[in-house]
């Protein structure tokens, strides 16, 4: 005997709701709910009004934050900015979604209102970082050194870049809420991200090396800087190249990325001018001379207006007893201290003369002998 099998029938297919059905059970749902509780929705409304009004209170106190000459960027401004972008569809719908459960909302239009306000949140929040990040830059870039064309250009490319990578990520995470598969699309973005990179990385290089200049400020138009073998006054910031002028006259323009790959040297960022000196006097001075001539020197250099850092005995030299001095000028103006240098010069030269300090010069002598051995000396000698 055969057994047999019995096959399940397969389920019918299951017909598409359409869209006007749907709106059709929308509309009965709605208008059950409204019967059914007629007085929490009275309440919601009242709630949802209240919130409203707070949400515009606070969009009005921001513009009071920012109203300025537009020249201020202080934090409180940003903040005030920030606020200000708040949207009239967040604002309404933050204010629904605060009374959406307390209201008993039917399940179908609980998700419209979920939805609505998922949209609302994210792009919300992609306006208030994009403000928030660009009023954070602009507070960083507003001293009075980096208004120019290097910066306005600089300033356009930002936004650009900001507005594009925030509203990407506010795409992406949108997509993720309404339950889109977005690990293709991010995948995507990365390769194409990468490969851009690739194929511009010298000109993204000069450019991130600008945008550091300009928020690290290792220097600013019209420092004097030092860099390398060469050394200049800044002339112009850009977003490719920095032109500095050199001392002999000529123009040099670097790259942003091979000028910060270098150790900087800023002059003017400098607050005392060191001139050193090295003093030899003779070694027939007499000890109690030696010992006055640390406190002669700080006395002149005093006289002068600079600062003694060092003044004392360096080294038994060749022909002299050297005396290291250092000597600091506040300031960084060179106009200033190489005058006091050439005056300071003078003046221990004629302090010196005056104590009977002399400063040797190198000299040799050359002692010879006669034939019989005797000491021939250089110089003749009394009886």
């Amino acid at each position: 005997m055969s057994a047999s099998k019995t096959i399940p029938a397969a389920a019918p297919p299951r017909a598409p709701i359409d869209a006007a059905t749907q709106l059709r059970d929308l509309a009965n749902s709605t208008v059950l709910w409204f019967q059914t509780y007629w007085l929490q929705i009275i309440i919601a409304i009242a709630i949802a009004t209240a919130i409203v009004t707070g949400l515009y209170a606070l969009r009005r106190l921001g513009a009071r934050l920012c109203r300025n000459d537009g020249t201020r960027r202080d934090w409180l401004t940003i903040l005030g900015r920030v606020v200000t972008k708040t949207t009239n569809y967040f604002i309404i719908m933050v204010a629904i979604r605060a009374v959406d459960g307390y209201a008993q909302t039917p399940p179908m239009l609980d998700r419209l209102v979920t939805f609505f306000f998922t949209l609302a949140a994210v792009m919300q929040g992609a306006i208030w970082a994009r403000e928030f990040i660009l009023g954070a830059i602009e507070h960083r870039t507003s001293a009075e050194h980096f208004k120019g064309e290097a910066i306005i250009n600089a300033m356009g490319l930002i936004r650009l870049l900001v507005s594009v990578v925030v509203f990407a990520v506010a795409a992406v995470v949108l997509l993720d809420n309404l339950g889109v598969n977005v690990t293709g699309l991010v995948a995507g973005l990365g390769v194409g991200g990468i490969a851009i990179g690739l194929a511009a990385q010298g000109i993204f290089a000069d450019l991130f090396a600008a945008l550091a200049i300009i928020f690290d400020r290792p220097f600013s138009k019209g420092d004097q800087i030092s860099f390398g073998t060469s050394s200049g006054v800044i002339e112009a910031i850009g977003l490719k190249s920095t032109r500095i002028r050199a001392y002999t006259g000529e123009l040099r323009i670097i790259a942003n990325k091979n000028l910060l790959d270098k150790e900087i040297l800023n002059v003017s960022g400098r607050d005392h001018i060191r001139l050193p000196f090295t003093i030899g006097v003779a070694y027939e001075t007499p000890p109690e001379t030696l010992e006055r001539i640390p406190g002669i020197l700080k006395e002149l250099v005093e006289a002068e207006g600079g600062k003694a850092a060092r003044a004392g005995f360096e080294t038994f030299n060749a022909s002299s007893l050297d005396f290291a001095l250092l000597v600091d000028v506040p300031g960084n103006d060179w106009g200033i201290a190489h005058p006091l240098r050439d005056r300071l010069v003078a003046s221990i030269m004629r302090r010196f003369a005056q104590e009977g300090i002399s400063i040797p010069y190198p000299t040799q002598t050359t002692f010879t002998a006669a034939p019989d051995g005797k000491l021939v000396m250089p110089y003749p000698t009394g009886h």
